[in-house]
């Protein structure tokens, strides 16, 4: 028995991720039109894409038209179902000189994940994903972080606090990290973390391999 409803409505949240498109997201919420873009290239309908991730096709909608931000986890789950790492999403300007963009990053050409509702912005300091190792600055604003849910991946990874205070989660133990305090663990274990400081909190992450 065909489901009515449910056509009419992905028809529906289609319409407005259209919508949305033409007439012009934040330019924080870019994350979503790339969700979508992504989507329509793999041939996957929203509810192609709930079904995948486990998350409904009203928040999936929000999300494509910039009305929503989803968690770290949340992105994980998306593009584990595109057959995509976190790090498709980052935006990139073509390198000035090639060879030199193969080995450095300057400071003003930074390629930058920002994900609008969770105040976190990741600026990748390696040339590209295809190494061994990630690299990142990550920015998270006073009272954000990853979001509530714990989430996990292979790998292992590491940080620096540079400026700000740190909340981090892993299993069931609680850390509060301050500037000039580092951390390590295995990326398996389920990890979230906060700013929970007045100011802004910047990190150097560390990743490996790139499974972010």
């Amino acid at each position: 028995m065909v489901d009515v409803d449910r056509f009419a409505g992905e028809a529906v949240a289609e319409a407005g991720a259209e919508e949305a498109l033409v007439d012009g997201a934040d330019p924080v919420a870019t994350l979503g039109p790339q969700i979508r873009e992504l989507r329509k290239s793999r041939g996957l309908t929203l509810t192609d894409l709930a079904r995948r991730t486990g998350l409904s096709i009203g928040h999936l909608s929000q999300v494509e038209r910039g009305l929503s931000t989803p968690t770290i986890r949340q992105l994980q789950q998306i593009s584990a179902a595109m057959g995509v790492q976190i790090g498709w999403f980052f935006r990139s300007d073509p390198p000035v000189d090639d060879e030199e963009a193969r080995v450095v990053v300057r400071g003003g050409r930074r390629r930058a994940l920002r994900i609008g509702d969770l105040g976190v912005t990741d600026e990748l300091l390696v040339p590209d994903l295809d190494r061994q190792l990630e690299m990142l600055l990550c920015t998270i604003q006073p009272g954000t972080g990853s979001g509530d849910e714990p989430y996990s991946h292979e790998g292992e990874e590491a940080g620096f606090v540079l400026s700000g205070e740190m909340e981090l989660w892993i299993d069931d133990q609680h850390f509060h990290l301050k500037a000039g305090d580092s951390f390590a663990y295995a990326s398996t274990r389920p990890h979230r973390y906060r700013n929970p400081g007045p100011s802004a909190l910047q990190v150097i992450w560390v990743i490996t391999p790139p499974t972010y």
